[in-house]
Parts: C-alpha cells; sequence; structure tokens
C-alpha cells in the first residue's frame, strides 16, 4: 500500500486538474513535498519517485506559472511521460522503484521471487503511464478528438495497477515454482 503512496500527487494532481491546472499543479507539488519529508525523516534515503514527483510538478507548476497558456493536455502529457520515462530507467538499471517501498528482511529481498516480483509490478506502472502518456500526446497532436477516452485510459490504467499491486505478490508467492 505504501507504494500506491508514493502516487498520491499524481492522483491529486489528476483529481484537481479539471478545477484548476494551476491548483492540481501546486497542490500535487505540496502534496510530493510532504511525502518525501515524511520518508525521509522515516528512513534517511530518499526514494526515486518520491524525488521524481517533486521535481516534476515543481518544474511544472513553475513552467505553467512562467508559460500560462500551457493546455491541461500537454501538462498531463509531459506528467505522464516523465513518470513513464522515470520508472523505465529504474527498470533498465535493475532496480525496479518498487524495491524502495518493500518491508521485507535482507534474506528476502535476495530471494528471486522478489525481484521477479517487483520487476513486473515495476513494468506494470510503467505500462499504465506509458497509455496514459500515449492517449495525452494523442490529443496535444490531434485536437479534434474528444476528452473522454483519454480520461477512460487514465482510470482503467491506475485501476489495473493499483489492483496488480495490491493482489499479485500474494498471486506469485502461491504460485511460485
Amino acid at each position: 500500500m505504501t507504494l500506491v503512496l508514493g502516487f498520491a500527487p499524481f492522483i491529486l494532481f489528476a483529481v484537481l486538474s479539471r478545477l484548476s491546472t494551476d491548483l492540481a499543479l501546486w497542490a500535487a507539488f505540496a502534496a510530493a513535498f510532504v511525502v518525501t519529508i515524511r520518508d525521509f525523516v522515516e528512513s534517511p534515503s530518499l526514494r526515486l519517485l518520491d524525488v521524481g514527483n517533486l521535481a516534476l510538478f515543481g518544474v511544472l507548476a513553475l513552467a505553467r506559472f512562467l508559460a500560462p497558456g500551457l493546455p491541461l493536455v500537454t501538462v498531463r502529457a509531459l506528467a505522464e511521460l516523465f513518470l513513464f520515462l522515470l520508472l523505465a530507467a529504474s527498470l533498465l538499471r535493475k532496480q525496479p522503484f518498487s524495491l524502495q517501498y518493500a518491508h521485507v528482511t535482507a534474506e528476502e529481498r535476495t530471494a528471486p521471487l522478489f525481484m521477479r516480483v517487483n520487476i513486473v509490478i515495476s513494468g506494470i506502472w510503467a505500462a499504465a503511464f506509458a497509455a496514459m502518456a500515449a492517449m495525452d500526446l494523442l490529443l496535444v497532436f490531434i485536437a479534434t478528438l474528444p476528452l473522454w477516452p483519454a480520461i477512460a485510459v487514465s482510470v482503467a490504467a491506475f485501476a489495473i495497477a493499483i489492483t496488480f499491486t495490491l493482489r499479485y505478490p500474494a498471486y506469485a508467492a502461491a504460485h511460485r515454482h
């Protein structure tokens, strides 16, 4: 569940963006700041997703302040693309971002099943953000497309990623070979 909370700034941004893009960005930045500081106080290390959210929403909030005409769909596409690249980079480095949220013993961390579960979960989240970014990029470049498919993809991608994150570890443990 801690992993899902790592996405709280993005979820806050997605929900509030329908009210105000600027409010959504600054609220997401504030949430990212709180999450990062809270986690750092508990354990003096910084998580990739926390720092990524802090940088992402800080830069986007400032960009939107400096260029107030930047459309919401462009801001969403940039946020989703950045998060996809961040999560994909963690997989390419063979250090899935989800490892930083695991509360297990050192012995459990070295188990092949543990690493495989984290690679799969991180891959699902990267795929979710890739799908969301692809839909929003289509809207950026083809302005005549309706908004509802992008909203549907975002809701479905998030629901699938959250459900998978919460259920897959138990499933993998029960079906290990």
